[in-house]
């Protein structure tokens, strides 16, 4: 039977029949539909390297943040304008990798592509057997359920995952999700489980934009293992706090942190759910460097503060974000 049927690829486990049309939580059908692949150059140093990352933004969300910057393909339902993205097959999808590969770039990332698994994994492996050599990146929400990390299993060398929160009030509150802290955990320690922290030579003169490498940092390419994003929430350090605690547990040596501080107030249309309404300030900024300094944790980077619009992605446009952070290699629209 098609895991698109009666799906449980996610930890919503929805039960849509997917496979025969209809639109499991995450709004999509078993059909793997893209919106946008391009070199970027604003992920952290491991990541963009030399080259960049051969970023592939895929249609459709498991989770749902209340202040997602990338509304325009995880909120489809909501949007007046219709869908974003285009449904490609395996062969289409294999040879995005493969351009991506040819352009230069240091690794393909698949962003935010938990609900459509099966069909990324054909599309890598069908790229493996023509030629992909570079590394593949799986840049999740964190929200990513066992059956689907198996399928990827052999086919990921590099995991993003996102830890948003271990809070479950402020889980179901801005990620409608109040088991995510339970399964963004186990999501990761598997994922830790099947990686191991490898880098290979980086060819990289500078380092992502605003990203700074916090003391001790591995500044080569990533070619294996994970690496842990935490987006900081204004008026949320608690959460944070938590955070770094468990991080300093269970992944110090294991995987790197990634602190992100480019909280933006994103009104989504048809969204009325109460979201902070201002960017992380200085005072807040410094207390979480103070927590890194208290835990002890100097694997990973830190991003500076960002604050702004100017870098929000509009995915309409044949390049969504600005000519210093991407290079478009391939958009829905042709």
């Amino acid at each position: 039977m098609s895991p698109y049927q009666n799906c449980r690829l996610c930890p919503r486990r929805c039960g849509a029949d997917r496979e025969h049309g209809v639109r499991g939580y995450c709004g999509e059908t078993s059909q793997l539909r893209v919106a946008f692949a391009g070199i970027h150059r604003g992920e952290e140093p491991p990541v963009t390297g030399s080259g960049g990352s051969g970023t592939i933004f895929i249609s459709g969300c498991n989770l749902g943040c209340a202040f997602c910057q990338n509304y325009q393909l995880s909120k489809n339902e909501q949007l007046s304008k219709g869908t974003i993205g285009r449904a490609v097959d395996s062969d289409e999808f294999a040879e995005i990798c493969l351009d991506l590969q040819n352009r230069g770039a240091e690794n393909i990332n698949i962003v935010t592509g938990s609900h459509a698994a099966p069909a990324i994994a054909a599309g890598i492996g069908l790229a493996r057997n023509q030629g992909l050599k570079i590394p593949v990146l799986w840049n999740s929400s964190g929200y990513d359920g066992m059956e689907s990390l198996e399928i990827l299993k052999d086919c990921i060398d590099v995991y993003l995952p996102d830890l948003k929160t271990l809070d479950p009030v402020i889980a179901a509150k801005f990620f409608y999700a109040p088991d995510y802290p339970e399964y963004a955990k186990a999501a990761i320690l598997k994922m830790m489980e099947f990686k191991e922290l490898r880098f290979g030579p980086c060819a990289a003169s500078g380092s992502a934009a605003g990203a700074t490498a916090a003391a001790g940092a591995v500044t080569q390419t990533m070619t294996s293992g994970v690496m842990i994003r935490h987006l900081i929430l204004p008026g949320y350090l608690d959460s944070t706090r938590q955070v770094l605690a468990w991080f300093a547990k269970n992944c110090a040596g294991r995987a790197l942190l990634s602190l992100m501080t480019q909280y933006t107030p994103v009104r989504i249309p048809g969204v009325r759910t109460e979201i902070p309404s201002r960017y992380i300030n200085e005072a807040e900024y410094e207390a979480v460097v103070s927590m890194l300094e208290e835990f002890g944790i100097d694997d990973g980077y830190c991003q500076e503060l960002v604050t702004g619009l100017e870098w929000l992605p509009d995915f309409n446009r044949p390049n969504p974000f600005s000519s210093q952070l991407s290079v478009p290699v391939w958009h829905f629209k042709g």
